[in-house]
């Protein structure tokens, strides 16, 4: 645990498993966006042991159902900020599960290649 960390305060717990919990991103790109992230102070999902990965998959899972149920959205998002170079500002593995609603953007094509926006239309 780093206590300077905002996520190892585990503040707004929506779900929770042994060894991940889940809560609502503070600064949603969509209705219903949620983090998956680590009990463990740990940076990168390649950090994370066999088994901190099948419970953080699990809870993804869980989650899916969860905002299936409250937001109904029309697809889903799933991403992972590896390294201050991918974007991750937050040193402490979070994965984003992000709701996608039918014209939330004109264009979805290339999803996640979306990182690097020359690279999204293809």
């Amino acid at each position: 645990m780093d206590e300077k960390c905002i996520f190892c305060n585990q503040e707004g717990i929506i779900l929770e498993n042994q060894l991940a919990w889940a809560c609502y991103d503070k600064y949603p790109v969509s209705p219903g966006h949620v983090l998956i992230i680590s009990k463990r102070h740990v940076q990168s999902i390649f950090d994370t042991t066999r088994e901190e990965r099948q419970a953080l998959n699990e809870l993804l899972e869980e989650a899916k159902k969860f905002l299936d149920i409250k937001y109904q959205p029309d697809g889903y998002n799933i991403g992972v900020n590896c390294g201050e170079v991918a974007g991750q500002t937050i040193m402490h593995l979070h994965i984003h599960l992000i709701p996608r609603y039918q014209g939330d953007i004109d264009n979805p094509r290339g999803g996640v290649r979306g990182v690097i926006p020359d690279k999204r239309i293809y």
